[in-house]
């Protein structure tokens, strides 16, 4: 066997044993539907459990590692993951409302931290949702994540808290307090629902605004206050349309804007006739998932 075919042997032997030349296949997770009230057929709220929508990193713990929902590992400390079970879990990175930047930093890390002490996810959580394998009812679901909990006691694997609601004044009150002290918004989980992979009426989500992303394409310089600074960004979404985005940002982030061509994740208040969205306000820069 000549050098060249030794290498190329070698290689592919590397290839197959790596990671980072494995077909990449995102998890077969579920996915929410927005809420919407119908007057002709009123949810019956009382069948529903109600969770906070954290503001966090999706994860999927398929018994041995955490991926993201676009199926890249993540490279957890071994800690981290100690003693978890091994079962099939969906949850969310999680910290602190807020803290998405800090959060995705530390999981697009390809290299945990060597020291537990000062690692960044000693301050972070995954907070199970619901187990994708699980063939009962989420009522039941839930039962057997708050006894993972118990069984793993592991201060990194929580569940989320579920609760009832009577009501949808209730419902809405509940909304308005957790937006108050900086939460995103709710989801409701109907007890009855078995998991589905893909999107489920049977899993609703409920936000005060809607969001959605585009590419900056554009920075525009601002006036007054904001001379010599970032005053807007032109952005651009998928379906072509163009307009601008002026508020939202730190001082700190009109000093240092997101770079053009990166996409930015933005919330607003309906749309105008021509479909532009309507107090558009800038919420974060999409960050990149970790690369295998």
């Amino acid at each position: 066997m000549n050098s060249i075919t030794s290498n190329i042997l070698y290689l592919f032997i590397y290839c197959v044993l790596t990671v980072q030349c494995q077909a990449k296949e995102s998890p077969k997770i579920q996915l929410a539907t927005v809420y919407r009230a119908d007057l002709n057929k009123p949810v019956n709220i009382g069948e529903y459990f109600i969770s906070e929508k954290l503001d966090g990193i999706r994860g999927f713990w398929n018994g041995k590692n955490l991926y993201t929902r676009g199926g890249n590992l993540i490279y957890a400390p071994v800690w981290f993951t100690q003693n978890w079970p091994n079962e099939y879990i969906d949850g969310e990175l999680w910290s602190n409302r807020g803290e998405f930047e800090k959060i995705s930093s530390c999981v697009r890390r390809h290299k945990p931290d060597k020291q537990q002490k000062t690692s960044c996810w000693l301050k972070i959580h995954f907070m199970m949702f619901d187990l994708p394998k699980h063939l009962g009812t989420f009522s039941q679901r839930i039962k057997q994540m708050n006894n993972l909990v118990e069984i793993t006691n592991s201060p990194y694997l929580l569940a989320i808290k579920q609760e009832k609601i009577s009501s949808i004044t209730l419902l809405h009150q509940r909304l308005s307090n957790i937006v108050k002290i900086g939460g995103e918004g709710l989801m409701l989980h109907h007890q009855e629902a078995r998991y589905k992979e893909g999107r489920s009426k049977d899993l609703m989500k409920l936000k005060q605004h809607d969001d959605a992303e585009a590419i900056v394409i554009a920075h525009l310089e601002g006036k007054g206050k904001y001379r010599n600074k970032m005053g807007s960004l032109k952005v651009k979404m998928s379906s072509g349309l163009i307009f601008k985005i002026g508020s939202g940002f730190t001082d700190k982030q009109r000093q240092k804007p997101p770079p053009i061509g990166s996409t930015v994740t933005f919330k607003y208040i309906g749309k105008t006739a021509r479909g532009v969205p309507k107090f558009a306000s800038f919420l974060r820069i999409r960050q990149r998932p970790p690369m295998q």
